[in-house]
């Protein structure tokens, strides 16, 4: 390949960047990770909140009883008695059954104060002693402490005096419903907690697809725009988007303007440049003598690379206009009748389409420039039949949908020498059919400008197959 036909090749494609992580789900995770957080913190809080409630609703419960207590050891009939030398008596009934009971997990003292000894116990002690911790100097005091039967008790204890006497009466209970209504408690809450933080992460999921629609319809304009469905973007979003919008509609017409400009100027420089050379050409042709031939074979040559890199220059001006594509079907339908009248009396057949709705990204003028010059030179050489197909492919060598368009012929085909240099620009194989030679390397270039390639080989027809494979639009 000369150093002309490299220039036309593309510019190696930029690696696909793998998509992050998308908007609304960081938003919904974020969301959830923190209501997470605040609910079980939340959670936690209302747990501890209720075991402390529970325990002073259960501390008011044991003081009742040791104020029942009280009241049993000190009734008498006789309270002039009792104002004089007060005495104490063994209680009789509290009016609860489960101080009675043996072992029940409810259970009360009176010892006294200065010594330790009991005096008198509860029946559902059963002789057993209920081990109390110390009292300090307050008046009043409760705890934990393991009962009877190893189980974990809730003692409360108050000293009082009676005379000179100071008593210590504890009345325990077992913790095992106590903890039980705590753990329940804490399924509950738990519960609720869960539900409510599955409704929040709802809310936000919806939250965030409602407010991210907007986002949605811009995406949808833009794709409509790039597909050449529509020219601008629509610009009725919120007043947060519309920006956007409004600076994209600016892109999209500076490009055009900028294509336009290029076209113009590349229109001023054909003309600017093929008057001055016919003129030459010309003037050496009337002339006789080896300096007249040299002209004659310079301005061919200038001529020949004035039309490649002019030609070069309009397919990069098209290759950027943005929104433009085009159907492939009807492109080569139009292709094939024209060829079938321009071929008809050699007998070639052009068949094998297939019905499929393919977009070429980019210009139909372009497709048809590119495809026709395959099938015009398959005509040329083909002794009988030509073939042309339309298939997608997926290509390694891109992350983008392709099609394939490839045209088969049964004449003598091209060596692999041979396939490499028909694409070089200006050689042509055969001087006996007319043509500048620059067919093959302008479809090569172009394709290379809208990231495809130009591939030829032995068709199973035995003559030439060319593919040529460009970018789809869109998911077709």
């Amino acid at each position: 390949m000369t150093s002309d036909s490299a220039e036309g090749a593309a510019e190696p494609a930029p690696k696909p960047v793998k998509p992050q992580r998308s908007l609304a789900g960081r938003l919904v995770l974020v969301a959830a990770v923190w209501s997470t957080l605040a609910l079980a913190i939340a959670g936690v809080f209302l747990v501890s909140l209720y075991q402390r409630a529970s325990e002073r609703s259960f501390d008011a419960q044991l003081e009742i009883h040791i104020k029942a207590l009280v009241s049993e050891m000190l009734e008498t009939s006789d309270e002039t008695v009792l104002r004089a030398t007060p005495q104490v008596q063994q209680p009789t009934y509290l009016g609860d059954p489960r101080f009675s009971l043996p072992l029940s997990g409810w259970y009360w003292t009176v010892r006294q104060a200065d010594t330790g000894t009991v005096l008198y116990a509860s029946e559902s002690l059963v002789g057993d002693p209920l081990a109390v911790p110390a009292l300090a100097e307050a008046d009043t005091g409760a705890g934990f402490v393991a009962g009877p039967t190893g189980d974990e008790i809730r003692v409360m204890q108050q000293r009082i005096a009676v005379g000179e006497t100071p008593y210590v009466i504890a009345v325990g209970a077992a913790t095992a419903g106590f903890w039980a209504d705590i753990r329940e408690f804490a399924r509950l809450a738990a519960l609720t907690l869960l539900i409510v933080g599955l409704g929040l992460v709802l809310a936000t999921f919806l939250q965030v697809r409602v407010g991210l629609m907007p986002l949605v319809r811009l995406r949808s304009s833009l794709s409509a725009v790039r597909q050449g469905e529509a020219e601008r973007i629509d610009e009725a979003l919120p007043r947060e988007i519309a920006p956007l919008a409004v600076e994209l509609n600016s892109l999209i017409g500076s490009n055009k303007e900028i294509v336009e400009r290029a076209r113009t100027h590349v229109g001023n420089l054909a003309h600017g440049l093929k008057t001055p050379l016919s003129v030459i050409s010309n003037e050496a042709r009337a002339s006789e003598g080896p300096l007249a031939e040299k002209v004659i074979e310079q301005t061919e040559v200038m001529s020949t690379q004035i039309q490649h890199h002019l030609e070069r220059a309009r397919m990069a001006a098209q290759r950027r206009v943005i929104g433009v594509s085009c159907e492939v079907q009807p492109v080569l339908d139009r292709l094939v009748r024209a060829m079938n009248k321009i071929y008809r009396e050699r007998d070639v057949r052009l068949d094998g389409l297939q019905d499929a709705k393919l977009r070429f990204r980019g210009e139909g003028q372009d497709l048809e420039e590119m495809s026709g010059n395959l099938i015009d030179n398959a005509c040329k050489w083909a002794k009988s039949a030509v073939q042309v197909t339309a298939t997608p492919i997926a290509d390694a060598s891109s992350a983008r949908g392709m099609v394939e368009i490839r045209v088969e012929d049964d004449g003598p085909g091209l060596s692999e020498e041979q396939c490499a240099e028909a694409v070089k620009r200006g050689r042509r194989l055969d001087e006996t059919v007319p043509g500048t030679g620059l067919g093959l390397s302008i479809v090569a270039d172009l394709a290379a400008l809208y990231g495809g390639r130009l591939e030829l080989g032995r068709s199973s027809m035995g003559g030439l197959r060319a593919r040529l494979i460009l970018p789809l639009l869109g998911d077709s």
